[in-house]
Protein backbone atom coordinates (compact mmCIF):
# COMPACT_ATOMS: atom_id res chain seq x y z
CA UNK A 1 0.00 0.00 0.00
CA UNK A 2 0.97 3.56 -0.79
CA UNK A 3 2.51 5.25 2.22
CA UNK A 4 2.11 8.61 3.16
CA UNK A 5 5.48 9.53 2.82
CA UNK A 6 5.30 8.77 -0.63
CA UNK A 7 3.47 12.25 -0.59
CA UNK A 8 4.86 15.71 -0.72
CA UNK A 9 2.94 18.78 0.49
CA UNK A 10 3.12 22.08 -1.41
CA UNK A 11 1.93 25.28 0.72
CA UNK A 12 0.87 27.78 -1.95
CA UNK A 13 -0.83 30.69 -0.83
CA UNK A 14 -3.59 29.44 1.58
CA UNK A 15 -3.63 26.09 -0.37
CA UNK A 16 -1.86 22.92 0.68
CA UNK A 17 -1.10 20.58 -2.52
CA UNK A 18 -0.50 16.96 -2.20
CA UNK A 19 2.05 15.83 -5.21
CA UNK A 20 1.52 12.00 -4.86
CA UNK A 21 4.66 10.02 -6.17
CA UNK A 22 6.64 13.27 -5.71
CA UNK A 23 10.23 10.96 -7.27
CA UNK A 24 8.28 9.60 -10.13
CA UNK A 25 10.75 10.46 -13.41
CA UNK A 26 8.81 12.35 -16.15
CA UNK A 27 11.40 13.23 -18.03
CA UNK A 28 14.02 10.52 -17.95
CA UNK A 29 17.04 12.62 -19.99
CA UNK A 30 17.35 15.23 -17.21
CA UNK A 31 15.70 13.28 -14.49
CA UNK A 32 12.41 16.03 -14.11
CA UNK A 33 10.21 14.38 -11.49
CA UNK A 34 6.43 15.53 -11.14
CA UNK A 35 7.72 17.41 -7.85
CA UNK A 36 10.17 19.19 -10.08
CA UNK A 37 7.41 19.79 -12.59
CA UNK A 38 5.01 21.58 -9.72
CA UNK A 39 7.42 23.71 -8.50
CA UNK A 40 8.14 24.71 -11.57
CA UNK A 41 4.78 25.90 -12.30
CA UNK A 42 4.34 27.44 -8.92
CA UNK A 43 7.83 29.63 -10.19
CA UNK A 44 6.28 31.07 -13.11
CA UNK A 45 2.82 31.29 -11.57
CA UNK A 46 2.43 34.98 -12.07
CA UNK A 47 3.41 34.21 -15.85
CA UNK A 48 1.53 31.23 -16.08
CA UNK A 49 -1.98 32.68 -15.23
CA UNK A 50 -1.93 35.71 -17.10
CA UNK A 51 -1.77 33.65 -19.97
CA UNK A 52 -3.71 30.66 -19.12
CA UNK A 53 -5.72 31.42 -16.05
CA UNK A 54 -9.10 32.91 -15.90
CA UNK A 55 -9.88 30.55 -19.08
CA UNK A 56 -11.11 26.96 -19.67
CA UNK A 57 -8.46 24.87 -19.91
CA UNK A 58 -8.33 21.19 -22.04
CA UNK A 59 -6.21 19.25 -19.49
CA UNK A 60 -2.95 16.81 -21.41
CA UNK A 61 -2.16 14.13 -19.48
CA UNK A 62 1.67 12.34 -19.27
CA UNK A 63 1.19 9.88 -16.29
CA UNK A 64 3.93 8.24 -17.35
CA UNK A 65 6.10 11.20 -18.36
CA UNK A 66 7.05 11.84 -22.10
CA UNK A 67 8.22 8.34 -22.61
CA UNK A 68 4.43 7.30 -22.47
CA UNK A 69 1.21 7.39 -23.56
CA UNK A 70 -0.70 10.65 -23.07
CA UNK A 71 -4.21 11.51 -23.48
CA UNK A 72 -6.89 14.45 -23.44
CA UNK A 73 -9.29 15.58 -21.36
CA UNK A 74 -11.55 17.90 -21.40
CA UNK A 75 -13.59 17.25 -18.62
CA UNK A 76 -12.41 17.98 -15.14
CA UNK A 77 -11.85 15.51 -12.98
CA UNK A 78 -14.84 14.48 -11.10
CA UNK A 79 -12.80 13.56 -7.75
CA UNK A 80 -11.01 17.40 -7.32
CA UNK A 81 -10.89 19.85 -4.56
CA UNK A 82 -13.94 22.07 -3.68
CA UNK A 83 -11.39 25.02 -4.55
CA UNK A 84 -10.69 24.11 -8.16
CA UNK A 85 -13.12 26.29 -10.85
CA UNK A 86 -14.95 24.93 -13.67
CA UNK A 87 -16.52 26.47 -16.54
CA UNK A 88 -19.25 24.08 -18.76
CA UNK A 89 -18.23 24.20 -22.33
CA UNK A 90 -20.20 23.70 -25.80
CA UNK A 91 -18.24 22.17 -28.39
CA UNK A 92 -19.13 22.54 -32.20
CA UNK A 93 -20.60 19.09 -31.77
CA UNK A 94 -22.64 20.44 -29.55
CA UNK A 95 -21.79 18.38 -26.69
CA UNK A 96 -20.57 19.97 -23.36
CA UNK A 97 -18.30 19.36 -20.93
CA UNK A 98 -16.79 21.10 -17.66
CA UNK A 99 -13.13 22.43 -18.14
CA UNK A 100 -11.01 23.59 -15.44
CA UNK A 101 -10.41 27.08 -14.97
CA UNK A 102 -6.87 27.65 -13.26
CA UNK A 103 -6.59 31.03 -11.01
CA UNK A 104 -3.72 30.22 -8.83
CA UNK A 105 -0.25 28.78 -8.35
CA UNK A 106 -2.19 26.32 -6.73
CA UNK A 107 -4.32 25.19 -8.92
CA UNK A 108 -1.32 24.72 -11.57
CA UNK A 109 0.37 22.53 -8.56
CA UNK A 110 -2.90 20.31 -8.84
CA UNK A 111 -2.59 20.07 -12.46
CA UNK A 112 0.99 19.06 -12.56
CA UNK A 113 -0.04 16.45 -9.96
CA UNK A 114 -2.09 14.95 -12.57
CA UNK A 115 0.81 14.70 -14.99
CA UNK A 116 -0.66 17.42 -17.32
CA UNK A 117 2.79 19.12 -18.87
CA UNK A 118 1.15 21.56 -21.09
CA UNK A 119 -1.31 23.90 -20.30
CA UNK A 120 -4.36 24.09 -23.00
CA UNK A 121 -6.10 27.26 -22.44
CA UNK A 122 -8.91 28.48 -24.94
CA UNK A 123 -9.16 32.34 -26.28
CA UNK A 124 -11.69 33.40 -24.06
CA UNK A 125 -12.11 34.45 -20.57
CA UNK A 126 -14.73 32.01 -18.01
CA UNK A 127 -16.60 34.80 -17.88
CA UNK A 128 -17.66 35.15 -21.70
CA UNK A 129 -17.34 32.12 -23.17
CA UNK A 130 -18.50 33.53 -26.95
CA UNK A 131 -16.45 36.71 -27.08
CA UNK A 132 -12.48 35.47 -27.39
CA UNK A 133 -10.17 38.48 -25.74
CA UNK A 134 -7.13 37.12 -27.74
CA UNK A 135 -6.35 36.44 -31.81
CA UNK A 136 -3.57 33.61 -32.04
CA UNK A 137 -1.00 34.03 -34.90
CA UNK A 138 0.51 30.12 -35.02
CA UNK A 139 3.28 29.85 -37.37
CA UNK A 140 3.98 25.84 -37.97
CA UNK A 141 6.94 25.30 -40.21
CA UNK A 142 6.81 22.31 -42.41
CA UNK A 143 9.46 19.75 -41.96
CA UNK A 144 12.79 20.71 -43.13
CA UNK A 145 12.25 24.51 -42.88
CA UNK A 146 14.56 25.91 -40.26
CA UNK A 147 13.88 28.14 -37.12
CA UNK A 148 15.79 30.98 -39.13
CA UNK A 149 12.84 31.10 -41.44
CA UNK A 150 10.34 31.26 -38.79
CA UNK A 151 12.46 33.88 -37.08
CA UNK A 152 12.08 35.64 -40.43
CA UNK A 153 8.27 35.04 -40.73
CA UNK A 154 7.45 36.38 -37.27
CA UNK A 155 9.54 39.75 -38.65
CA UNK A 156 7.01 40.14 -41.18
CA UNK A 157 3.65 39.19 -38.85
CA UNK A 158 5.49 41.95 -36.61
CA UNK A 159 5.19 44.79 -39.76
CA UNK A 160 1.60 43.82 -40.65
CA UNK A 161 0.26 44.77 -37.11
CA UNK A 162 2.48 47.72 -37.13
CA UNK A 163 1.12 48.52 -40.08
CA UNK A 164 -2.44 48.27 -38.36
CA UNK A 165 -1.76 49.77 -35.22
CA UNK A 166 -1.77 46.27 -33.12
CA UNK A 167 0.38 45.09 -30.49
CA UNK A 168 1.43 41.43 -30.79
CA UNK A 169 3.40 39.60 -28.04
CA UNK A 170 5.56 36.48 -29.47
CA UNK A 171 6.53 33.26 -27.68
CA UNK A 172 7.99 30.17 -28.75
CA UNK A 173 5.86 27.77 -29.01
CA UNK A 174 8.56 25.09 -27.09
CA UNK A 175 8.96 22.93 -29.96
CA UNK A 176 9.70 23.93 -33.41
CA UNK A 177 7.29 27.43 -34.29
CA UNK A 178 6.53 30.88 -32.60
CA UNK A 179 3.42 31.97 -31.56
CA UNK A 180 1.61 35.70 -31.49
CA UNK A 181 -0.48 36.57 -29.40
CA UNK A 182 -3.15 40.03 -29.89
CA UNK A 183 -5.32 40.85 -26.82
CA UNK A 184 -8.35 42.46 -28.58
CA UNK A 185 -11.48 43.53 -27.23
CA UNK A 186 -14.20 41.39 -26.61
CA UNK A 187 -16.75 42.33 -28.98
CA UNK A 188 -16.34 39.78 -31.69
CA UNK A 189 -16.87 36.34 -32.35
CA UNK A 190 -15.17 33.24 -32.83
CA UNK A 191 -16.07 33.06 -36.69
CA UNK A 192 -15.25 37.13 -36.98
CA UNK A 193 -11.67 36.57 -35.26
CA UNK A 194 -10.86 33.43 -37.31
CA UNK A 195 -12.17 35.91 -40.02
CA UNK A 196 -9.49 38.18 -38.95
CA UNK A 197 -7.06 35.96 -38.77
CA UNK A 198 -7.03 34.63 -42.18
CA UNK A 199 -7.09 37.76 -43.56
CA UNK A 200 -3.63 38.51 -41.35
CA UNK A 201 -2.27 34.98 -42.76
CA UNK A 202 -3.17 35.48 -46.14
CA UNK A 203 -1.15 39.47 -45.78
CA UNK A 204 1.98 38.06 -44.20
CA UNK A 205 2.25 35.25 -47.21
CA UNK A 206 1.74 38.81 -49.79
CA UNK A 207 4.43 40.19 -48.38
CA UNK A 208 6.95 37.04 -47.88
CA UNK A 209 5.15 34.47 -50.47
CA UNK A 210 8.66 32.58 -50.66
CA UNK A 211 8.83 32.39 -46.60
CA UNK A 212 4.98 31.42 -45.44
CA UNK A 213 1.63 30.33 -46.61
CA UNK A 214 -1.93 30.39 -45.66
CA UNK A 215 -2.62 27.21 -47.57
CA UNK A 216 -4.60 24.38 -45.44
CA UNK A 217 -3.80 21.69 -47.11
CA UNK A 218 -0.06 20.00 -46.08
CA UNK A 219 0.68 19.28 -49.99
CA UNK A 220 0.00 22.66 -50.99
CA UNK A 221 2.21 24.22 -48.01
CA UNK A 222 5.61 25.50 -48.10
CA UNK A 223 8.03 27.27 -45.65
CA UNK A 224 6.22 28.39 -42.87
CA UNK A 225 2.30 27.48 -42.40
CA UNK A 226 0.30 30.62 -40.73
CA UNK A 227 -2.53 28.61 -38.99
CA UNK A 228 -5.51 30.66 -39.01
CA UNK A 229 -7.88 27.39 -37.93
CA UNK A 230 -5.92 27.93 -34.04
CA UNK A 231 -8.75 31.10 -33.62
CA UNK A 232 -12.19 28.62 -34.31
CA UNK A 233 -14.01 27.63 -31.56
CA UNK A 234 -12.70 24.62 -29.29
CA UNK A 235 -9.15 24.67 -30.72
CA UNK A 236 -6.30 25.11 -28.42
CA UNK A 237 -2.60 25.92 -28.24
CA UNK A 238 0.16 25.72 -25.50
CA UNK A 239 0.01 28.87 -22.89
CA UNK A 240 2.91 30.88 -22.05
CA UNK A 241 5.08 28.79 -19.96
CA UNK A 242 3.67 26.08 -20.97
CA UNK A 243 5.75 22.67 -20.58
CA UNK A 244 6.15 20.83 -23.36
CA UNK A 245 7.01 16.68 -23.85
CA UNK A 246 10.10 16.95 -25.46
CA UNK A 247 13.03 15.56 -24.12
CA UNK A 248 15.03 18.27 -22.72
CA UNK A 249 11.26 19.74 -20.96
CA UNK A 250 11.24 22.44 -23.46
CA UNK A 251 8.60 25.70 -22.53
CA UNK A 252 6.93 27.75 -24.13
CA UNK A 253 8.78 30.93 -23.85
CA UNK A 254 6.85 34.56 -23.49
CA UNK A 255 9.69 36.77 -25.68
CA UNK A 256 10.29 40.58 -26.68
CA UNK A 257 10.42 41.45 -30.10
CA UNK A 258 14.13 42.54 -29.51
CA UNK A 259 15.15 38.82 -28.55
CA UNK A 260 13.35 36.48 -31.73
CA UNK A 261 16.10 36.96 -33.82
CA UNK A 262 18.87 35.59 -31.61
CA UNK A 263 16.90 33.04 -29.26
CA UNK A 264 16.42 29.29 -29.99
CA UNK A 265 13.53 27.11 -28.57
CA UNK A 266 16.26 25.01 -26.71
CA UNK A 267 17.02 27.64 -24.52
CA UNK A 268 14.06 27.59 -22.29
CA UNK A 269 13.45 24.74 -20.06
CA UNK A 270 11.93 23.71 -16.76
CA UNK A 271 15.64 24.52 -15.55
CA UNK A 272 16.04 27.79 -17.36
CA UNK A 273 13.09 29.34 -17.59
CA UNK A 274 12.70 29.09 -13.94
CA UNK A 275 15.86 31.24 -13.28
CA UNK A 276 14.84 33.56 -16.10
CA UNK A 277 11.70 34.30 -14.66
CA UNK A 278 13.36 35.02 -11.07
CA UNK A 279 15.65 37.20 -12.52
CA UNK A 280 12.93 38.89 -15.21
CA UNK A 281 9.71 38.09 -14.16
CA UNK A 282 7.35 38.03 -16.56
CA UNK A 283 8.11 39.80 -20.17
CA UNK A 284 4.67 39.99 -21.06
CA UNK A 285 3.37 41.47 -17.72
CA UNK A 286 1.84 44.16 -19.76
CA UNK A 287 0.06 42.21 -22.60
CA UNK A 288 -3.45 43.24 -20.61
CA UNK A 289 -3.00 46.86 -20.70
CA UNK A 290 -4.20 47.04 -23.88
CA UNK A 291 -6.83 45.50 -26.55
CA UNK A 292 -6.40 46.03 -29.95
CA UNK A 293 -9.74 46.52 -32.82
CA UNK A 294 -10.38 43.56 -35.44
CA UNK A 295 -11.74 46.39 -37.26
CA UNK A 296 -8.58 47.11 -39.95
CA UNK A 297 -7.83 43.10 -40.01
CA UNK A 298 -12.24 42.65 -40.82
CA UNK A 299 -12.08 45.60 -43.70
CA UNK A 300 -8.72 43.44 -45.12
CA UNK A 301 -10.72 40.42 -45.18
CA UNK A 302 -13.70 42.65 -46.75
CA UNK A 303 -11.18 43.49 -49.44
CA UNK A 304 -10.04 40.17 -50.09
CA UNK A 305 -13.50 38.24 -50.94
CA UNK A 306 -14.26 41.33 -53.31
CA UNK A 307 -10.87 40.27 -54.94
CA UNK A 308 -12.13 36.33 -55.15
CA UNK A 309 -10.29 35.17 -52.29
CA UNK A 310 -13.64 34.11 -49.79
CA UNK A 311 -13.33 31.77 -46.70
CA UNK A 312 -10.71 29.23 -46.78
CA UNK A 313 -11.10 25.41 -45.24
CA UNK A 314 -12.18 24.70 -41.81
CA UNK A 315 -11.01 21.55 -39.49
CA UNK A 316 -12.53 18.40 -40.99
CA UNK A 317 -15.02 17.83 -37.23
CA UNK A 318 -16.46 21.66 -37.78
CA UNK A 319 -19.37 21.67 -39.87
CA UNK A 320 -19.34 22.95 -43.76
CA UNK A 321 -19.40 26.94 -43.73
CA UNK A 322 -21.23 29.21 -45.44
CA UNK A 323 -18.46 30.59 -48.92
CA UNK A 324 -16.09 27.65 -47.52
CA UNK A 325 -14.17 25.92 -50.70
CA UNK A 326 -14.69 22.25 -50.59
CA UNK A 327 -13.35 20.69 -47.99
CA UNK A 328 -11.45 17.82 -50.22
CA UNK A 329 -7.66 17.52 -50.26
CA UNK A 330 -6.43 18.96 -53.77
CA UNK A 331 -4.79 15.30 -54.59
CA UNK A 332 -8.27 13.86 -54.07
CA UNK A 333 -9.93 16.22 -55.53
CA UNK A 334 -7.68 16.89 -59.12
CA UNK A 335 -5.77 13.39 -58.86
CA UNK A 336 -2.60 15.85 -59.42
CA UNK A 337 -0.50 14.67 -56.95
CA UNK A 338 1.32 11.32 -56.57
CA UNK A 339 0.84 10.57 -52.25
CA UNK A 340 1.67 7.42 -50.79
CA UNK A 341 1.71 6.63 -47.06
CA UNK A 342 4.52 5.15 -45.28
CA UNK A 343 2.94 4.82 -41.63
CA UNK A 344 0.67 5.41 -39.05
CA UNK A 345 1.35 5.37 -35.16
CA UNK A 346 0.11 6.54 -31.64
CA UNK A 347 3.95 8.01 -31.55
CA UNK A 348 6.05 10.88 -33.86
CA UNK A 349 8.76 9.03 -33.69
CA UNK A 350 7.74 5.51 -34.78
CA UNK A 351 6.52 7.38 -37.85
CA UNK A 352 9.38 9.23 -38.20
CA UNK A 353 11.72 6.05 -37.88
CA UNK A 354 9.35 4.00 -40.10
CA UNK A 355 9.95 7.02 -42.75
CA UNK A 356 13.19 6.25 -42.29
CA UNK A 357 13.32 2.69 -42.77
CA UNK A 358 11.54 3.56 -46.20
CA UNK A 359 14.18 6.29 -47.02
CA UNK A 360 16.84 2.93 -47.23
CA UNK A 361 15.01 1.16 -49.24
CA UNK A 362 14.08 3.98 -51.76
CA UNK A 363 17.57 6.16 -51.41
CA UNK A 364 17.25 7.03 -55.14
CA UNK A 365 13.76 8.04 -54.91
CA UNK A 366 14.19 10.00 -51.56
CA UNK A 367 17.21 12.13 -53.14
CA UNK A 368 14.43 13.66 -55.32
CA UNK A 369 12.23 14.69 -52.28
CA UNK A 370 11.74 18.18 -51.22
CA UNK A 371 10.46 19.24 -47.46
CA UNK A 372 7.18 19.99 -48.36
CA UNK A 373 7.23 16.64 -50.02
CA UNK A 374 7.30 14.73 -46.62
CA UNK A 375 3.54 15.45 -44.76
CA UNK A 376 4.00 14.47 -41.24
CA UNK A 377 0.30 14.90 -39.55
CA UNK A 378 -1.00 14.97 -36.23
CA UNK A 379 -4.70 13.25 -36.45
CA UNK A 380 -6.47 14.32 -33.25
CA UNK A 381 -8.37 11.20 -31.98
CA UNK A 382 -10.89 11.39 -29.30
CA UNK A 383 -8.74 10.89 -26.62
CA UNK A 384 -5.34 10.90 -28.09
CA UNK A 385 -3.25 12.56 -31.00
CA UNK A 386 -1.72 9.81 -33.49
CA UNK A 387 0.78 9.99 -36.33
CA UNK A 388 0.69 9.63 -39.53
CA UNK A 389 3.23 10.40 -42.39
CA UNK A 390 2.31 10.54 -46.75
CA UNK A 391 4.96 11.44 -49.29
CA UNK A 392 4.16 13.15 -52.34
CA UNK A 393 6.50 11.58 -55.08
CA UNK A 394 5.76 14.78 -57.62
CA UNK A 395 9.50 15.68 -57.74
CA UNK A 396 10.30 11.96 -58.54
CA UNK A 397 10.78 10.91 -61.67
CA UNK A 398 7.72 8.47 -62.64
CA UNK A 399 10.30 5.45 -63.57
CA UNK A 400 11.60 5.91 -59.95
CA UNK A 401 8.60 6.48 -58.00
CA UNK A 402 8.02 3.69 -55.23
CA UNK A 403 4.49 1.83 -54.84
CA UNK A 404 2.23 2.03 -51.93
CA UNK A 405 3.93 -0.45 -49.58
CA UNK A 406 1.99 -2.26 -46.31
CA UNK A 407 2.53 0.66 -44.01
CA UNK A 408 5.14 0.77 -41.36
CA UNK A 409 4.63 0.94 -39.10
CA UNK A 410 0.39 0.27 -39.07
CA UNK A 411 -0.75 0.62 -35.74
CA UNK A 412 -4.37 1.75 -36.06
CA UNK A 413 -5.60 4.71 -34.15
CA UNK A 414 -7.98 4.20 -31.53
CA UNK A 415 -11.97 4.83 -32.50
Amino acid sequence: MAKAAEKHILKLGNREVAISNPQKVLFPEPGYTKLDLALYYAAVADGALRGSGGRPNMLVRYPDGVKGDFFYQKRAPESRPDWIEVVAIRFPSGNMADEVVPRTAADLAWLANLGCLELHPHPVRAEDLDHPDELRVDLDPVPGVTWKEVQKVAGVVQEVLDDLGMIGWPKTSGKRGLHIYVRIQRKWTYDQVRRAALALAREVEHRAPKLATSKWWKEERHGVFIDYNQNARDRTVAGAYSVRPTPNAQVSAPLSWAEVPRVEPADFTIASMAERFSKLGDVHKDINKRACSLAKLLALSEKHEKEGLGDAPWPPQYKKAAGEPPRVQPSKRRMTKPLIEIGRAQQQEDVVAGFERWKKRHAKAAKHLEPADVLVDAMRGKYQTWWRIRVNLEHVPDAMRPKQEALDPDQQPEK
